[in-house]
């Protein structure tokens, strides 16, 4: 466990970036286990909260969340383009050792994020350590998709051992995590860094976990998503992580800036 500074809180020994698209239903629920389980494993866990541009009450609740925690850490997105451009505004306010994303949906327990962290912080730090939901709560529809997806992924890359490339948390040492210029702004970031972190030489360490259904909220991937899914994965393998992504956009605001203007969504 890292030393306490004179402040009452330790440096991070990681950072999760939550990005929080109209999750008034799941948000809180999620940000208190994984603050629970991390306080019991005597870990000193920093939540990077993003607002990625809802329209609910999730604003507010992130700001009542950063108020009551010290270590939540709240930033916005004006208007959502995407999962991805949520993550890429919270990977620069990342102060952790290593750093990691996570969505909002609660479907990996928290207990399970905690023996995630406890394997890649006693690895060498070579590592993306990322979960396998080895036993999901899903449709047929939605598991045949699931397979389909990760088996044409493998086609594209051979070489890279996960059968979940979707599979979040994912885990890894900050400078890495920040170094990476990540670019997808929507869920074609997660194969992205799959792709980079091979790349950059790093092992890929899973943990089967048993995926549960959402706590509440909606679903924001839909059919049409997974088409473009496999339109973006050629694209990627042809022309390579980089050209073949735009650049993302981070557009984090200072939420007190925003709420001043009125603007607070």
């Amino acid at each position: 466990m890292t030393e306490r500074n004179e402040g009452g809180r330790g440096e991070p020994d990681l950072s999760l970036i939550i990005p929080c698209y109209n999750e008034e239903d799941v948000a809180e629920y999620t940000v208190q286990r994984l603050l629970g389980a991390f306080r019991d494993a005597g870990h000193v866990l920093e939540i990077i909260a993003v607002d990625n541009g809802s329209s609910d009450r999730t604003p507010a609740i992130l700001q009542r969340l950063e108020a009551e925690e010290p270590e939540v850490r709240r930033t916005r997105v004006e208007v959502n383009e995407g999962y991805g451009l949520g993550v890429l505004t919270g990977i620069p306010l990342c102060r952790g050792r290593w750093a990691g994303i996570i969505p909002a949906d609660g479907q990996v327990d928290a207990e399970d994020v905690v023996r995630l962290f406890d394997a890649a912080d006693s690895s060498d730090g070579g590592v993306l350590a990322k979960v396998r939901r080895r036993f999901r709560m899903d449709g047929l529809f939605r598991k045949l998709v699931s397979v389909s997806y990760n088996l044409f992924f493998r086609a594209l890359w051979p070489r890279i051992a996960s059968l979940d490339i979707n599979g979040s948390p994912k885990i890894m040492p900050r400078e890495v995590l920040q170094g990476m210029d990540l670019r997808s702004k929507d869920w074609v970031l997660d194969p992205e860094i799959m792709v980079k972190a091979h790349a950059r030489g790093l092992r890929i360490l899973e943990v089967n976990v048993f995926a549960r259904m959402r706590g509440g909220g909606t679903s924001h991937v839909r059919a049409t998503t997974c088409w473009g899914f496999f339109y973006r994965l050629v694209r990627m393998r042809l022309l390579g992580p980089s050209r073949g992504i735009a650049p993302g956009r981070p557009a984090a605001t200072d939420p007190s800036q925003a709420e001043a203007g009125g603007a607070a969504r």
